[in-house]
């Protein structure tokens, strides 16, 4: 009887380290789609700075050499403007791409925490189970 309590208590335990390991994971991994958004954010703002310092040096090269500010001049000011947008507009994809595998790893560890939890859960109540049976036979004669 000493057994089915222990195996009992032990697999109840295992059950609650379970959930805890799971837990843990998924907080890791929402912990990191944060880092993901913060590391996104900043691409795209670096992005962006980069972009405005050439748009600078671009305005200043044809304000040097004498030329207004059209045809040519501003059709190249104009592609680096769309450029850096679609630039920016990949950055916050891949970003979010990244994000959403962050989620689905979280509830992957939730949902396999929860399982084995269950499976703990059972080979515990299965112990007792086993333990009762046997005590009955005993108690009534039967070989077992």
């Amino acid at each position: 009887m000493l057994d089915a309590v222990l195996g009992y208590k032990g697999n109840m335990a295992s059950a609650k380290a379970a959930r805890q390991v799971g837990e843990y994971n998924a907080k890791v991994a929402e912990n990191e789609k944060i880092l993901v958004q913060r590391a996104t954010r900043q691409q795209e703002a670096n992005l962006r700075k980069n972009a405005e310092r050439l748009q600078g040096t671009q305005r200043v090269a044809t304000a040097k050499s004498g030329i207004q500010m059209s045809g040519s001049a501003l059709e190249a000011l104009r592609d680096t403007f769309f450029n850096t947008e679609l630039d920016a507009i990949g950055i916050r994809y891949a970003g979010s791409i990244q994000e959403a595998a962050k989620i689905n790893e979280a509830a992957m560890a939730r949902a396999t925490a929860s399982a084995q939890s269950a499976q703990f859960k059972t080979a515990a109540y299965r112990t007792v189970l086993q333990a009762g049976e046997k005590a009955a036979k005993t108690y009534m004669g039967m070989p077992g």
